[in-house]
C-alpha cells in the first residue's frame, strides 16, 4: 500500500497464535502448566486424583472472584464478602437445625447474602461520596459482629442433618459438583462481561464514570446490581463451605475477600478499573488452587503458601509496568 509520500507501507497483521501466547492469559496458561509440573515433582502424592479430591475445599472462593472481578473493573472494591459468607453460613446452619427442607436452607443462605449485598449497594449508591473501601470495611465488621452475636459464647454451630449438604458436596465420578458449577458460572460471567451490553457498560464506568453517566449509562443501577450479586454469590459460597465442614464458626470466611481480589488481580484485572477479563481470573484462580493443594501435601505452613501467592501477586502487578518500561526504552533507543 502506497502512502501520500509515495513510500510503500506493508500492512502485516499480527499472528493470532503469537498474540495469544504473549497475552497475559497465554502467560497464565504456561504458568498453570509449570505450577502443575512443579507440584508433581515437589509432592509424590500430587496427581489428578488427589487434586480432584482436595480442591473442593478451595473452589468455593472462586465463586467470590467472579463478582469481585466486576467490582474491580468498576474501579471499586468490596472487603465485606468474607463476613457475608460467615453470616450466611451461620443462618443456613440455624435454619437447617430447625428441620426445614433443604431447599429452604439454600434460600436462607442466598437471601441473607443478597440482603447483605443490597445493604452495601444501597449505601454506596445513595451516598456516592463515600469510598467503597470504607463502607465495606464498616459492613465487614457489622456482618461478622451479627454472626458472632448469633453464635454466642460457643462461637460455632454444627448441622444436625447433613444429608442435604452431603448431596451438595457430591461428585460425578471423581469430579465434584462444585467444579462444574464454578466453570458454568465462570463461562456465564465471562460472556456477560466480555460480549454483552451490560459488560461494556461496566468497562465504561470503570474507565470514566462521569463520561459513562453523561453518555446515558445508569451508573448507580449497575453498581447496585453488581454489589447485590456479590452478596448472593457469597451466600452460595457459604453453602458449599458448609458441605465440606458441616458447620460454621466466627472465623468462617476469614480472608476470603483478599483471596478473591488476589485471584482477580493476578488474572490481569486492573484494580483501578476498566481493564481485564474473567478468563484470566479463572486461570489464575486454578493456579492458586493447584499451588495450595500441591504445597499443602508436603505440609508447607499455610502462611508460607500465602507468602508465595503474595510474591506472585506482586509479580503480576509489576510485570506489565516493567514490560512497558522496557518497550519505552527500546523505542527511545531507536
Amino acid at each position: 500500500m502506497a502512502g501520500k509520500s509515495g513510500r510503500s507501507i506493508n500492512n502485516v497483521p499480527k499472528s493470532p497464535v503469537k498474540q495469544m501466547i504473549f497475552s497475559w492469559e497465554g502467560i497464565l496458561v504456561l504458568l498453570f502448566i509449570a505450577v502443575n509440573i512443579f507440584c508433581a515433582n515437589f509432592s509424590e502424592f500430587y496427581n489428578l486424583k488427589s487434586l480432584l479430591r482436595q480442591m473442593p475445599v478451595y473452589l468455593a472462593e472462586i465463586f467470590l472472584m467472579l463478582p469481585m472481578a466486576y467490582i474491580l473493573v468498576l474501579g471499586e472494591i468490596d472487603i465485606s464478602v468474607g463476613s457475608i459468607v460467615c453470616l450466611s453460613a451461620t443462618m443456613a446452619c440455624i435454619v437447617s437445625n430447625t428441620g426445614a427442607p433443604f431447599i429452604v436452607v439454600i434460600l436462607a443462605a442466598l437471601l441473607v447474602g443478597t440482603a447483605c449485598g443490597a445493604v452495601n449497594a444501597f449505601v454506596l449508591t445513595q451516598f456516592e461520596e463515600l469510598p467503597p473501601m470504607i463502607v465495606t470495611l464498616a459492613t465487614q465488621i457489622i456482618f461478622r459482629g451479627i454472626a458472632e452475636i448469633v453464635l454466642g459464647n460457643g462461637g460455632s454451630i454444627s448441622v444436625t442433618n447433613t444429608e442435604g449438604f452431603s448431596a451438595l458436596g457430591g461428585k460425578v465420578g471423581r469430579i465434584p459438583y462444585i467444579l462444574f458449577l464454578v466453570l458454568i458460572l465462570g463461562i456465564i460471567a465471562a460472556v456477560i462481561l466480555g460480549k454483552c451490553t451490560f459488560g461494556r457498560r461496566v468497562y465504561a464506568i470503570g474507565t470514566n464514570r462521569l463520561a459513562a453517566y453523561y453518555s446515558g449509562i445508569h451508573v448507580q443501577k449497575i453498581r447496585f446490581i453488581i454489589y447485590t450479586l456479590m452478596g448472593t454469590i457469597s451466600g452460595l459460597c457459604a453453602l458449599f463451605l458448609i458441605s465440606s465442614s458441616f458447620g460454621a464458626n466466627t472465623t468462617t470466611g476469614n480472608g476470603f475477600e483478599m483471596d478473591a481480589i488476589a485471584m482477580a488481580v493476578f488474572g490481569g484485572i486492573s484494580s483501578t478499573g476498566g481493564k481485564g477479563n474473567i478468563v484470566g481470573g479463572l486461570i489464575s484462580a486454578f493456579i492458586i488452587v493447584c499451588l495450595r493443594v500441591g504445597l499443602g501435601q508436603r505440609n508447607i505452613h499455610p502462611q508460607v503458601i500465602l507468602l508465595i501467592i503474595g510474591v506472585l501477586l506482586i509479580g503480576a502487578v509489576g510485570l506489565p509496568n516493567i514490560v512497558k518500561e522496557i518497550q519505552k526504552k527500546a523505542k527511545m533507543a531507536k
